[in-house]
């Protein structure tokens, strides 16, 4: 029995890209989407935020000399395109979705509306939030906690390529030791890199856990949705 009825999934774009540094990996898109998938055809309400790293940090060297709300345009674009290369594989893996923008582009997805988004969960599609905010100077961090608060989700899960919230970053020292729960205050005191302070310091006033799992160990994502202890819970 699922412990969450509705999740917003929160993705880096890099997650798209597989084994490469740049681009869509298909496989790789393929095989998240059979997990997302398996999730939502349990009953479980998904949203999905995903981010454009794969595609705008591979023009990062362009973008340091350009006008911030210009480069912030760019990786919302960015996002779109890979809303709609996930939306493929899960309709293809046989679940019913809907890509919804923060910026409108009616040929291609459909506008955000908060209604419609929940008739969209209720009626089991997967709905992808995508372009951000729509706004300069928000993270997809951000995004996705304002999404998932909008649309009353019961946690918002982050999937990295960690295990979870370490006291320091875990790739670069064999010595971190991972939190199974931390507050949202200490992630904020401590600086711990999970998300933005602006999406902690939203969910710790709106009271929104939130759960940082390893993306990369294949079951993670049911695991999660199940309420196993595979992360970090942050409450």
């Amino acid at each position: 029995m699922p412990k969450y009825q509705r999740i917003v999934l929160k993705l880096s774009g890099e997650a798209l890209a597989g084994g490469g540094s740049f681009g869509i990996d298909p496989e790789r898109v393929k095989s998240l989407a059979a997990e997302i998938a398996e999730v939502a055809q349990t009953g479980v309400q998904m949203g999905l935020v995903v981010g454009g790293g794969n595609f705008f940090r591979g023009v990062a060297a362009a973008a340091m000399n350009m006008d911030r709300v210009a480069a912030d345009h760019m990786g919302m674009l960015a996002t779109v395109i890979n809303a709609i290369a996930l939306q493929d594989a899960l309709e293809k893996a046989g679940v019913p979705t809907r890509v919804m923008t923060a910026i409108q582009m009616h040929q291609v997805a459909e506008p955000y509306i908060r209604r419609r988004a929940i008739r969209h969960l209720e009626k089991g599609r997967i709905v992808i939030f995508a372009a951000g905010t729509s706004n300069p100077y928000f993270s997809t961090d951000t995004a996705a906690t304002l999404r998932a608060l909008e649309i009353h989700a019961d946690v918002i899960a982050k999937g990295t390529r960690v295990s979870g919230v370490y006291d320091k970053d875990p790739l670069r020292y064999s010595d971190a030791v991972l939190y199974r729960e931390v507050t949202y205050h200490e992630v904020l005191a401590k600086a711990l890199a999970v998300m933005d302070a602006s999406a902690v310091a939203m969910c710790r006033d709106n009271r929104l856990p939130i759960m940082v799992f390893n993306l990369n160990e294949f079951g993670n994502i049911m695991r999660m949705s199940m309420g196993e202890s595979i992360g970090t819970l942050i409450h």
